[in-house]
């Protein structure tokens, strides 16, 4: 299939899976004589597989990673295990930062009295004035 059908089939966007293609998260494509791209079933699968993982937030290193061990399945699953802990442990930081960043946001909309620029504190904070 060309690879307007490859992204439909497998819900990555066009250039995406260019730019995978480009960084090695997917082969480089055989091309015809008319110069498309051909895409297999194959590839397809591991389009979703890396669409998914990045929309797990899973950064491409660690989809390589998984890739690697999604095509051996004589591997270990230790290995992917490791990858998603380390990943959940990140998520959960970036979380409870996310929480503090609320708080002050919070605390600095609470704050301004609605006056004038010059005297609001959600301004003031931003200049680090506050």
């Amino acid at each position: 299939m060309k690879i307007s059908e490859a992204a439909a089939a497998s819900g990555c966007h066009l250039e995406t899976i260019r730019y995978y293609e480009r960084i090695g998260l997917l082969p480089k494509n055989v091309r015809r004589k008319n110069g498309y791209r051909e895409y297999t079933d194959e590839d397809i699968q591991r389009m979703r597989f890396v669409t998914r993982g990045r929309d797990l937030g899973f950064s491409l290193d660690d989809i390589r990673s998984l890739l690697r061990l999604n095509f051996d399945s004589r591997l270990s699953c230790a290995e992917a295990d490791r990858v998603a802990r380390r990943h959940l442990a990140d998520v959960q930081a970036r979380i409870a930062e996310l929480g503090r960043v609320a708080q002050e946001l919070e605390r600095t909309i609470e704050g301004c009295s609605g006056g004038s620029t010059g005297h609001c504190k959600i301004i003031g904070t931003l200049r680090g004035a506050a």
